[in-house]
Formats: structure tokens, sequence, C-alpha cells
């Protein structure tokens, strides 16, 4: 989230010995220290002492460097010096201070408006190299959190879309939608979403209606689509009828609600939490194709392997 006139870039998403166009400043002891100026070079021990100190995992830029930071990315993600995997990371952490902004700031609508440009350089870095896909979700946390969780959801649910060969617009579209369908999370208290341990009744009824509350965050927005509004609305419907809030089945269910059930379900089984251990990937989707069959569209989650099979050649 910015911080008065800063604004957050985590360390990983700066390219050792490549010269910075803007300042990079770090927190120490509550105050902004300038760390290197623009045109300097950040060499990889640097990097390493950072690491190993508290200053946190991000550097501070100035606001007013916004568009020369995202031109810096931008200009990793179409460099000859770079690797598929190289570009991966740079993409999935500069996009990862982005979705903590687009959390945490008030302004929920103009955060839908920001994560347009942020889906198209994902669904395009896809487009452009075929081996993309694997290395984004091989990169994807360990850890759930909101923030990594929405944007793995959102890397899955465009791996599991290229797999049913969406094109670019539905891919676009389906990217919005998985990266906002926790969104209606904003209005459940920070008790019930941090807790360690199984929720109580009383927690679990709260937290049951997060689809509610997202669903009437993005009816705000004239410019949200029906699609994003559903995945958002039905993504904990059951294929077997027996899911919440509207039990829907089947095709009732909106496909990108579908797509999303599957990669909400499989990230949280994937990802190490307070309460439960974390499977590998093939034993998740296997887990959910023989034990929790009746939750998902069956196509779909064949559709899962293919994805899977990417991250496995990553």
């Amino acid at each position: 989230m910015s911080q008065g006139s800063f604004f957050k870039v985590r360390i990983n998403t700066m390219v050792p010995g490549k010269p910075t166009t803007f300042d990079l400043h770090i927190k120490i002891n509550g105050q902004n220290i300038l760390y290197l100026r623009a045109g300097d070079r950040l060499q990889p021990e640097k990097i390493k002492s950072l690491d190993s100190k508290d200053t946190g995992s991000f550097f501070l830029v100035k606001e007013e460097d916004r568009k020369a930071y995202k031109q810096y990315v931008h200009e990793q993600m179409i460099s000859d010096d770079l690797n598929v995997r190289e570009k991966a990371l740079v993409l999935r952490e500069s996009s990862m201070t982005l979705v903590e902004e687009l959390f945490e700031q008030p302004d929920v609508h103009s955060a839908l408006d920001h994560s347009k440009p942020l889906i198209k350089d994902f669904v395009e870095f896809m487009r452009a190299e075929p081996e993309a896909m694997g290395h984004l979700i091989s990169l994807s946390g360990h850890d759930f959190y909101t923030y990594n969780h929405s944007l793995d959801v959102g890397i899955y649910s465009l791996g599991l879309g290229e797999a049913l060969s969406y094109g670019k617009k539905e891919l676009e579209e389906l990217g919005i939608a998985a990266l906002f369908h926790d969104v209606g999370k904003r209005h459940v208290s920070l008790d019930i979403l941090c807790k360690k341990g199984p929720l109580n009744d009383a927690e679990w009824a709260q937290m049951q209606k997060h689809p509610q509350f997202g669903l009437a965050i993005l009816n705000e927005n004239p410019t949200v689509t029906d699609a994003v509004k559903a995945a958002c609305f039905e993504h904990h419907e059951s294929w077997a009828g027996n899911g919440y809030p509207q039990q829907l089945s089947g095709q009732e269910i909106h496909p990108f609600a579908r797509i999303v059930a599957i990669t909400d379900t499989y990230d949280a089984m994937t990802t190490q939490r307070s309460y439960n251990v974390p499977l590998k990937p093939v034993d998740a989707v296997t887990t959910m194709r023989d034990k929790l069959a009746g939750r998902y569209d069956p196509e779909i989650l064949r559709a899962m392997y293919s994805v899977l099979f990417k991250l496995k050649a990553a």
C-alpha cells in the first residue's frame, strides 16, 4: 500500500546489475532512507544482505516514479538478457505488491481499473512464451495469505483457461474474475480471516457471507462484467448442488466460477496454513477427483492435469 508519497516494490523485482531509472529507499526505524540512486546498479550480494536484515522484503519508490517503475518492469519482460523463468519471477514479484495495494486501498473501483493492465501482462507473457505458465505456477507461494492466494488463484485460473482453449479476451476477463474472487473478504473480520485453526459455527457463518459481500462491492462498479460477478458470487457453489450461497448445480454455475472453485481449492490444499500440511500438486488434484468429485465440473477438473504437466515440466 502507498505510504504517503511512496509505494512498495518487492526486492526480487529488481534485476541484479540492471541500472534503475528511479531511486530506491528502505524503511529503517520508521524512516524512509535512500538506498540506491537512479542510474545505479543493485548487485546480487546487496540483495542477499538485505534479505538477511530486518529491512522487510521490499524497497520503497516515490509515487512520482511509478511510471518509470512500470516501464522498468516492461523492459525486463521484453529483454533478451533474461530467460523465461527470470521474467516470470519479475512479473510475479512486481504483481504481488500491486495485489497488496488492490486489497488494502479503500477505493476498490480504482483497484479494479489498475488490475486490468496487470492481467494483460500475464496473458501476453503466456502467449509470447510457451513455458511461461509452468514457471509462473512453480513460483507460486507456499504460504497462505490473502495476497498470495488471490494472485496464485489468478495464475492457476489463467493456466486452466489456457488448457480449455480460451481466447485472449476471455483469459483477460477470467484473470480479473479470479483475482477478485475473494474481494468480499474485505468485510469479514480479520480475527476470522487470520484465525489459526478451524472456524466455529458463528465464524463460519460470517465467512460464508463473503460471496454476497463481494457481489455487493462489484455491483457498485459499472465496468465489471456479469462473468466477473458470477465468479465472485458462485465460486463456492458445488457441481452436485450442495454449495453456497444459492445451491446452484452443474451447468447453472458460470464457467468462470467452476474454474475458480477448482483453483481456489487447489491453492488451499497445496499451501502451508496453520492447521494443515500442504499436499503435493498431483495429490491435491487426485484428492479433488477421487474424494471431492461431486463439487467440481469433471471436464474442467480433468483439464487441471494438463496444467500440472506444465508445472512438472518447469
